[in-house]
């Protein structure tokens, strides 16, 4: 009779007439014992194995762990590095000193004086938001001048009006911004600080005979040759203010034009020449001003609270565009002279710098989205946004020239 017993997937065999090792023979419950013991010497053999692969699994768990740790703490470094690099980008922005990080964004209230409580007229709207869309109607043998950085240092650059045929004027190591084409649309006028002082500089639209037209009279900016080609205006900051001051077309006789205890900055004339539009804190917080080209009757254009700098007339004379909003979201708005028919373009993004085209089917201005600075085009009616740069370093400042 044989007697089968099972220690898991193993069976072991007893006879019941086992011999004893003496000659003698096994009981039936001695031989169970006996197997007993051969099924226990079998069961701690096989111990170690099961040892082994226990160690094993855990030696794998503690690994899956650590490999799951390490993805994550590499993901948040991935994420910190990317977050350090975007703080970067946003501090060195344009946008991020109202429109230009220079002496010129710095002229603000001055402290001590109280800013007046402003009332703030309802603002037209459209209904919906202008998204981009492909350039109609935009004659590409306009040219816009505009300031673009270029491995970290702004340039002077002109392109056609529907963003083609971008082309770098000038090639400094040092700043060059603030550009205006002449009425005659063959000369650019700009600032630049290539002789370590900000300087109104001239050059040609294909980049040739660039010329020095001012010499150590201030920190200039923001130039513009008048529409009968005979004068600029500019921006003069010396003594701690900036005012307007006016030269004849080869920069000779500079003189103060108006000038106050307050910061008097931005000029552009009017397309006939009467009128002057500029921006200043005249009255405590910066405002939109108007004066006669010889720098008198000043008169205040708009009562709004975090006025930008530059602005642009209408080609009627009727109209200026210009930008205001908080730090961040400036807004580009149009307005009449009188200060009447106040209506906001734009409501997304940051928006600085607009300029009426001359044929005043366009307005020009600059825009930070997608973190970075491009130019784009919009209607008076706010309608018809479009792109017009694209581009890794900022783009903005437009000014249109001669409609050809």
């Amino acid at each position: 009779m044989l007697d089968v017993l099972h220690s898991g997937n193993s069976a072991v065999v007893c006879c019941a007439g086992a011999r004893d090792g003496r000659g003698g023979f096994l009981a039936s419950g001695d031989c169970a014992a006996k197997c007993g013991e051969e099924i226990g010497a079998e069961q701690l053999s096989a111990r170690p194995e099961t040892k082994k692969s226990m160690k094993k699994s855990i030696r794998l768990s503690i690994f899956y762990k650590i490999l799951i740790a390490g993805t994550a703490i590499g993901v948040m470094a991935l994420c910190g590095l990317l977050t350090g690099i975007w703080a970067v980008s946003w501090r060195e922005s344009p946008r991020h000193a109202g429109e230009v990080n220079t002496p010129l964004s710095a002229s603000t209230t001055p402290p001590d004086t109280p800013t007046p409580s402003l009332t703030v007229p309802p603002i037209p709207r459209n209904t919906s938001t202008p998204t981009p869309e492909e350039p109609t109607s935009i004659p590409s043998y306009t040219k816009i001048a505009f300031t673009c950085r270029v491995e970290n240092i702004h340039q002077i650059c002109v392109m056609n009006a529907d963003g083609s045929g971008r082309t770098q004027l000038t090639q400094a190591d040092a700043t060059s911004f603030y550009p205006s084409i002449a009425p005659n649309g063959e000369r650019v006028v700009f600032s630049s600080r290539r002789t370590g002082n900000f300087e109104i500089f001239e050059i040609g639209l294909d980049g040739s005979n660039l010329r020095q037209l001012t010499n150590e009279i201030g920190s200039l900016y923001a130039p513009e040759v008048s529409p009968n080609g005979e004068s600029i205006i500019f921006a003069n900051h010396i003594g701690g203010n900036q005012s307007i001051w006016i030269m004849d077309r080869d920069g000779g006789n500079p003189r103060l034009l108006a000038g106050s205890e307050a910061n008097d900055l931005d000029p552009t004339w009017s397309p006939d020449g009467a009128l002057i539009a500029f921006a200043s804190t005249r009255s405590g917080e910066r405002q939109l001003y108007v004066m006669n080209a010889d720098g008198g009757d000043v008169r205040q254009v708009t009562s709004l609270p975090d006025m930008g700098g530059r602005s642009s007339f209408s080609p009627d004379g009727l109209r200026l565009t210009f930008y205001a909003g908080a730090k961040g979201s400036h807004n580009i708005f149009t307005i009449n002279r009188d200060g009447s028919g106040l209506r906001q373009l734009t409501y997304i993004g940051d928006n600085l710098g607009p300029c009426w085209s001359r044929s005043g089917e366009w307005i020009a201005f600059t825009s930070y989205r997608d973190f970075d600075n491009e130019i784009y085009l919009i209607r008076p009616d706010g309608t018809g946004l479009t792109r017009l740069t694209i581009n890794v370093g900022d783009d903005w400042q437009p000014r249109w020239g001669k409609e050809q």
